[in-house]
């Protein structure tokens, strides 16, 4: 597996390319039910994702990686190089969404994922790694947990005020 950054071309994402990255986006409209980040998780657009993209490469230090196995695009990550808030005393990175392709669960690619990523920031020098989860995302906060992550809070979330935990690996 390998992680590519997405990077715009002329302040664009490129077509294919960005339809690739919807279509990974549609098969997961059980997870953007809980999310809520999207009118109707079951008709998601290629210009609602490009918008959603846009917003994530917004801050500084902010990184698109597309995961492709053989080839194929399987998931993707989101990853920024330190908290949002310029008032946060933290000094990890985060992981801002890992998300697989729904017909790959239970592949592996999530834990190569997430592997590649904090080796990623290990490479950088950095020493841990955060992310939230939704409280109403079990399985995800399952996931994590067994990646490594343990709980430092629950509060809520910046953009929406959703009820999450934020969890952190050491690396």
């Amino acid at each position: 597996m390998i992680l590519q950054p997405l990077v715009p071309v002329d302040g664009a994402l490129p077509g294919p390319v960005l339809t690739e990255v919807a279509t990974l986006y549609a098969t997961n409209h059980a997870f953007f039910e809980l999310t809520g980040d999207f009118p109707d998780p079951a008709r998601i657009t290629v210009e609602q994702v490009a918008a959603a993209l846009a917003d994530e490469l917004a801050p500084e230090g902010a990184e698109v990686l597309l995961a492709r196995s053989a080839g194929r695009l399987v998931g993707l990550a989101v990853t920024l190089d330190h908290h949002p808030d310029p008032a946060a005393a933290d000094p990890d990175p985060w992981i801002g969404l890992l998300l697989i392709d729904s017909t790959a669960h239970r592949e592996g690619h999530g834990r190569a994922v997430a592997t590649l990523v904090e080796d990623r920031f290990r490479t950088a020098g950095r020493t841990g790694v955060r992310l939230a989860v939704l409280e109403n995302n079990p399985a995800g906060l399952a996931f994590w947990q067994t990646q490594g992550y343990s709980e430092l809070r629950r509060t809520e979330d910046r953009e929406h005020g959703r009820p999450c935990r934020v969890l952190r690996k050491a690396l």
